[in-house]
């Protein structure tokens, strides 16, 4: 399994690289045993439907898969343990330590259908940082053995629309392969892709290798803006999941639809096939304006301008002119 590099070793490898003109590296395909695969998008677009049923098809494809949930939140192995809630490394290592304990694999590492899963956690609202959760543990997995571990592949679910440094580790830290992208038709999904595609980019610059793999479109109601984002960011489409009240309705009901006894087997089967073989490869971030330029202008107020504020309208009510203190000479 890939090495983690210590953030010190790291920081003098970018120092190292950083009068050098890496604007022409070219991606590759991974090539070590175990694929690790950090997979962002928008809080609530999807991730955890996406992850639960492709790892559940990609061990029915015989793969050795585990997937590592990095959100908060908790609920990356939500679906695939049906509903139930699965103890965090973070709060199992705090009631570990209390009572003078280890953790063990079994505290925190749980399996169904040949998938092994875990939740990293974080802290409670207001009580610490989302990111420094992040960092804390995999430290713990480390300490667990994750580097001897014998997968094909690790998932990541990572929050894409959270820019703290925790969130950005496997970007940052060579620690991932390839990123993957999940996003739907809207401003605001499309939006937190394009900031991962910023982050990578950024990186590279700096000497990094991690590169995206490609967009899974979620809810797709083929109006096609998430599709254009694909193009203009220079990242493929791996597979399209349609907007479909059946897959609603077996998503909120927690059943596992990544299998091949499902309707819907033969599109996570692809998509399982088309994430173990897709390079990573240097994406093009747009701008703003250039997100906005995907959507019908009608639907994201184009043509509004800038009105700069002035001094009279921030004082409102309360605003008098004052005499100014410029210096005028009378003309010689």
């Amino acid at each position: 399994m890939k090495d983690i590099p210590d953030l010190k070793d790291y920081s003098d490898r970018l120092r190292d690289e950083a009068d050098q003109d890496l604007a022409d590296v070219l991606p590759s395909e991974a090539t070590k045993k175990t694929q690790i695969i950090a997979i962002y998008g928008k809080g609530g677009i999807g991730k955890s439907f996406t992850l639960a049923n492709l790892s559940h098809m990609m061990a029915e494809q015989g793969k050795r898969v585990l997937l590592i949930g990095c959100d908060p939140k908790s609920d990356t192995t939500s679906l695939l343990f049906g509903g139930k809630a699965c103890p965090t490394i973070i709060e199992t290592s705090t009631r570990k330590k209390l009572a003078g304990e280890e953790v063990a694999i079994g505290d925190v590492c749980f399996k169904r259908g040949g998938v092994f899963a875990m939740e990293l956690g974080g802290p409670e609202v207001g009580r610490g940082c989302g990111g420094r959760g992040i960092i804390h543990g995999f430290e713990l997995l480390e300490k667990l053995g994750f580097h001897d571990w014998d997968f094909d592949y690790v998932l990541l679910d990572f929050l894409g629309d959270v820019v703290c440094g925790g969130f950005g580790l496997p970007i940052a830290r060579d620690m991932a392969q390839k990123v993957i992208l999940v996003a739907s038709n809207d401003l605001q999904s499309l939006y937190v892709a394009n900031n991962v595609c910023s982050a990578v980019e950024y990186f590279r610059k700096l000497g990094g290798n991690v590169g995206v793999a490609g967009l899974v479109v979620n809810k797709d109601d083929n109006s096609g803006e998430a599709q254009a984002f694909a193009e203009v960011a220079g990242i493929p489409v791996l597979a399209s999941i349609p907007q479909d009240d059946d897959l609603r309705k077996k998503s909120a009901n927690y059943q596992i639809v990544g299998t091949a006894a499902s309707q819907w087997g033969d599109l996570f089967a692809a998509l399982g096939e088309e994430v173990a073989a897709a390079p990573p490869v240097r994406p093009t971030p747009v701008d703003q304006d250039g997100l906005l330029a995907l959507f019908d202008g009608s639907e994201t107020g184009a043509g509004v301008t800038l009105e700069p504020a002035t001094d009279a309208d921030m004082r409102g009510v309360h605003y008098e002119p004052k005499p100014s203190l410029e210096v005028v000479y009378d003309d010689a």
